[in-house]
């Protein structure tokens, strides 16, 4: 920061949401009748940093055309059609990006579509170095989906993501990771992330929200499920903020995830 008084300069908006894939058996919870409702969504809040999951290439460019200033960050990739993957979307009034790269969560991780560690599918994380323009800052945002079924293995993939993250950070980044972690805040995973150097906080738990399922399965309610959707922050954002958002429409939901928003303070 530079001075005191422009000690808080500005506020940054971060959104994370596994947007479901596109299943034509999911009934009247198909693509083609969430992606409205959950663009209206996005483009009503208007984040600066957008962290999706779950998402086909063909569904994610359905999505982008009906995003509003928003840039996705894929210039890196080389899709693999059958695989999904988590996509990093930012403001480019807010930010500037520097490079970006995509993590295969297995014991190879520059091998695109590679599997490891008894995953259900291939994992990955996307990353994207941003220098935030109004303060100057550099950030190296991080969005991850990791498995759904093994402890074990989610375990073995963070390890991963950590040790290739920690490669390609500078040390004058500012990291903020988002995602669906596939299990709750006070499990295994984040008890990983907590020995990093990162340093990264749950400001769920700081700002003392009650627990909530993230994952309803497009039913809104889910009492015995728990919140494997996180937001994490650097020591530099202050949270002001944050909730799941719980917008649905004739009680079609944008996904069988609530997206989780919160708002910060640099």
């Amino acid at each position: 920061m530079k001075s005191g008084q422009n000690r808080y300069m500005s506020e940054i908006k971060v959104i994370s949401s596994n947007i479901r894939f596109d299943n034509p058996k999911d009934g009247q919870h198909i693509w083609q009748n969430r992606i409205e409702i959950l663009s209206s969504i996005i483009n009503r809040k208007k984040p600066d940093y957008l962290g999706t999951q779950e998402g086909w290439r063909k569904q994610l460019y359905q999505f982008y055309t009906k995003l509003e200033n928003l840039v996705m960050v894929d210039d890196h990739r080389s899709w693999i059609e059958d695989r999904m993957y988590p996509t990093i979307f930012f403001n480019p009034d807010t930010f500037e990006k520097i490079k970006s790269g995509d993590i295969w969560l297995s014991e190879t991780p520059n091998v695109p579509a590679s599997k490891s560690f008894d995953s259900a599918f291939p994992r990955l994380c996307t990353w994207a170095k941003v220098k935030h323009k109004k303060s100057g800052e550099y950030f190296l945002l991080v969005n991850v989906h990791l498995d759904h079924l093994e402890t074990k293995t989610r375990q073995s993939q963070i390890k991963v993501l950590i040790e290739e993250i920690s490669k390609v950070h500078n040390d004058n980044e500012k990291v903020i990771i988002i995602g669906d972690f596939n299990e709750g805040p006070r499990e295994e995973v984040r008890k990983i992330i907590d020995q990093s150097k990162f340093n990264l906080k749950d400001p769920w738990l700081e700002l003392k929200q009650p627990e909530e399922s993230s994952h309803h399965k497009f039913t809104g309610i889910n009492p015995n499920g728990t919140r494997i959707d996180w937001i994490l922050r650097p020591t530099c954002l202050e949270c002001i903020e944050i909730n799941l958002i719980k917008d649905h429409e004739n009680n079609i939901y944008p996904s069988d995830h609530f997206p989780v928003e919160a708002l910060f303070r640099l």
